[in-house]
């Protein structure tokens, strides 16, 4: 359940002080009955709400954040492995929701879900340049030389050109790595290339939104003020 007026906003119906007003003139309906209060709670998955007479349930914009255990493979169906979609819960199970991007099955942390094709596109397109920041440990202490190599631009062994990124070590064998781009296990690769065989890995941030204190395996909806900031980000 969630408070229509949170429920009105996400429907993409208006800004906060937009949705209050229209509220406020009688032109939302909860199952035939006129709602004026934006704190009533409602279940669009099974209830009808109506804007000026017109449905306005069924599948609405969602951005939701996983923190992804390992062992899940990011994928929207694998008959061989467990994946991302089993950890949702059955309530976002039918909107629509794609990953945005992958982690490996082995990495864990912040994983995005969305049903807006146009967030999606833009939040994993290069140009767009959406920071994703990792927590690595891994074999050997990085350099001053491989903080330098990573700013330039690696070229990964197999001759793949990467984008500059951001290297640094907080410890021994462990290092924080932001990339802005999202080729195929493209962190590993790029720590490989470094000699640095990578251990252990986790997403901590994305497009400025961090995990906070969402336990491993579980999931929140994202606010609309948080999706807006998404946009600005992928703008």
């Amino acid at each position: 359940m969630e408070r229509l007026d949170k429920f009105l906003t996400g429907a993409g119906i208006g800004t906060r002080s937009q949705v209050k007003q229209i509220l406020k003139y009688g032109r939302v309906a909860v199952e035939g009955a006129v709602v004026k209060d934006g704190s009533v709670k409602v279940m669009p998955e099974t209830q009808t709400v109506t804007l000026d007479g017109e449905p306005l349930g069924g599948k609405r914009r969602m951005v939701v954040m996983l923190n992804k255990p390992e062992g899940y493979v990011t994928s929207t169906d694998d008959p061989r492995d467990r994946t991302v979609m089993e950890l949702l819960p059955e309530t976002y199970r039918h909107q629509d929701l794609n990953p945005v991007g992958r982690l490996d099955k082995a990495t864990e942390g912040l994983l995005l879900f969305t049903n807006d094709g146009d967030l999606h596109h833009r939040l994993i397109s290069p140009k767009k340049q959406v920071p994703k920041i990792y927590y690595a440990r891994h074999e050997g202490t990085a350099t001053q030389e491989d903080v330098q190599a990573f700013e330039m631009g690696l070229m990964l062994r197999d001759g793949t050109q990467c984008l500059s990124a951001k290297l640094e070590p907080i410890g021994t064998g462990e290092s924080l790595i932001t990339v802005c781009e999202g080729k195929y296990h493209q962190v590993r690769r790029m720590m490989a290339s470094r000699n640095m065989t990578v251990l252990y890995l986790e997403r901590r941030q994305e497009a400025g939104l961090s995990l906070g204190d969402l336990p491993r395996g579980a999931t929140r909806e994202l606010t609309p003020e948080e999706i807006h900031n998404l946009e600005k980000v992928a703008h």
